[in-house]
């Protein structure tokens, strides 16, 4: 067990030890003038995991979401999105400041998706009045809830149907895989490209993946560059991608089963008010109603159990370096909180 269990998020996985000696002993260049061997070899890894002709890497996934968007739409282009993804509500309004896209923010639904009736009305007619529609973005997983084949097949044959490009913000998507015991290329296919975090579940220190055909790479490599994410020796956080693509996946499902025993013992304490049905991955959301949510924050911080909240609802996330102990310290630690 750890000393202080924290479940703010899964970014705050430290790289195991065998990634850290992937690191140390990686073979270096220039990643700007492509030289660099170790992310080249990343590079071409994970365009066979997804299925993609190429693959870029960037330094985060809101850089590689955005050098996305950049490359669908021109300026004053429109792209219908969600309004609880993560490139609309959480990337510091990027799209907007400086890609000059304007956003047609819709409702996720309970499960994460978009109602494609409502994405159908809001494309707009080609009329000088409106910013012309351009691209259709979806996120998998969103708020730790994976979206089905079914629902992104029938998203994608409606924007092939108006001409819309699209946009998968994959951040956890390998996440949705071992829920839905499929492989990210099967979620992925269809799509014109995929961002995709190296640096939550799997566990690297920093670095995302923008997937799709080599001329979209390409214009996505233009613009890495202007929006500064060129990176020059960094074959150790190639080595350290290549090692979370290689050896990290299958043990998602350790932290998905870990979220699920916390949501039911939560749920099993009075005054707690857990979401149970959305716990389907590694992020359990909860209300506590015998305190604010700053208080119940404070109280856990206080007692080695560090965690995150959105308006009333409090987070945690499971992940790389949290086990069973974890998961019952954090759970005392909550009862005692409920019981002062």
């Amino acid at each position: 067990m750890n000393a202080v269990v924290d479940l703010r998020s899964d970014t705050v996985t430290r790289p195991s030890p065998g990634m850290r000696r992937a690191m140390l002993e990686a073979e270096l260049g220039d990643d700007v003038f492509g030289d660099d061997p170790t992310v080249n070899r990343l590079q071409e890894r994970a365009a066979e995991i997804f299925g993609f002709e190429a693959t870029l890497l960037f330094p985060s996934g809101t850089q590689s979401n955005l050098a996305a968007l950049m490359s669908h739409c021109q300026r004053g282009d429109e792209v219908i999105i969600g309004a609880e993804q993560h490139s609309y509500r959480y990337e510091a309004g990027g799209l907007a400041v400086l890609g000059s896209i304007n956003p047609r923010a819709l409702p996720n639904r309970a499960d994460g998706t978009l109602e494609l009736a409502q994405v159908e009305a809001a494309i707009n007619a080609d009329d000088p009045h409106f910013a012309r529609t351009r691209l259709l973005a979806l996120e998998n997983t969103i708020g730790g809830r994976p979206i089905g084949r079914d629902y992104l097949e029938q998203a994608l044959a409606l924007a092939r149907r108006r001409g819309l490009a699209t946009h998968l913000d994959g951040a956890r998507i390998f996440n949705a895989a071992v829920h839905f015991g499929t492989s990210v290329k099967a979620l992925c296919a269809g799509f014109d490209s995929v961002s995709s975090c190296l640096s939550k579940g799997l566990g690297a220190p920093a670095g995302s993946v923008l997937c799709g055909p080599a001329e979209k790479i390409a214009e996505g490599k233009r613009w890495r560059k202007m929006l500064g994410g060129g990176m020059r020796e960094i074959g150790m956080l190639g080595a350290a991608g290549l090692f979370a693509l290689d050896n990290m996946v299958d043990r998602l499902a350790e932290d998905h089963a870990n979220a699920r025993t916390l949501a039911e013992a939560l749920a099993e304490m009075d005054g707690v008010r857990v979401e149970l049905d959305r716990v389907q991955t590694n992020l359990v959301f909860f209300e506590v109603d015998s305190m604010p949510p700053e208080r119940f924050l404070a109280e856990c911080r206080a007692r080695g159990l560090r965690a995150e909240a959105s308006g009333r609802k409090i987070r945690f996330v499971t992940r790389h370096g949290i086990d069973a102990g974890d998961v019952q310290q954090a759970l005392a630690v909550v009862a005692e909180v409920l019981s002062t």
